[in-house]
Formats: C-alpha cells, structure tokens, sequence
C-alpha cells in the first residue's frame, strides 16, 4: 500500500488520536465513529460483531488488505475513524479504488 491515500488518511486519523484498533474495543465506544476498516481475512464472529457496530453508528464500512499494515499493528482486523473528515476522504478514496464499501448510499 505503499502512496497510498488512504495510508495517508489513517495515518493522520492515527497521530490525532482519533481510531480505536480492534473488534472488542470498538465495541466499547460510546459514540463518533463516522467510519469502519475491516481486514477481507476477518473470522466471521468478528465479522458480525463489526457489522453490527455499523447498524449501531450508521456509518460505512469499507473492506481492505492487510490491515495490520495499513495501522502499523500487525493483526489488527478492525478500526474505527472517529473523525468525520478523515472518515469520509477514506470512504471517498476506497470508492475510487473499487474497494467494497458498505452502508453508503449513493
């Protein structure tokens, strides 16, 4: 993913503070998550328990490869974007690259 966009996008949301890596801790936040980042290799529980913490905070979610490596956290499946800027620049770039997305109308 090397020049990436979207690198680039989760590595400003990561230095501002502002993602929570991991299925269990995303799904002890309370409220602000504007967008969801799912590993394609996630197990099917984890699948689950994401997607409802999408349904929960009417947000995408976008599917991508390596995940870990995207969040510099080798094994990481999960992240959430608690900035609503950086959330939809990576919502808009993973449309452009052809990325799975859901939740997105339009």
């Amino acid at each position: 993913m090397d020049g990436n966009k979207i690198e680039t996008y989760v590595g400003f949301a990561l230095r501002a503070g502002k993602v929570t890596l991991g299925v269990n801790a995303i799904q002890t936040v309370k409220k602000g998550v504007y967008c969801l980042l799912l590993d394609r290799g996630t197990a099917k529980n984890s699948r689950k328990e994401i997607e409802k913490t999408r349904t929960r905070f009417d947000c995408p979610l976008v599917e991508v490869d390596d995940l870990g490596a995207l969040v510099r956290k080798e094994g990481c499946k999960a992240a959430a974007i608690k900035d609503i800027s950086l959330a939809g620049a990576i919502v808009r770039e993973a449309g452009a690259q052809g990325l799975t997305i859901e939740g997105v109308i339009g």
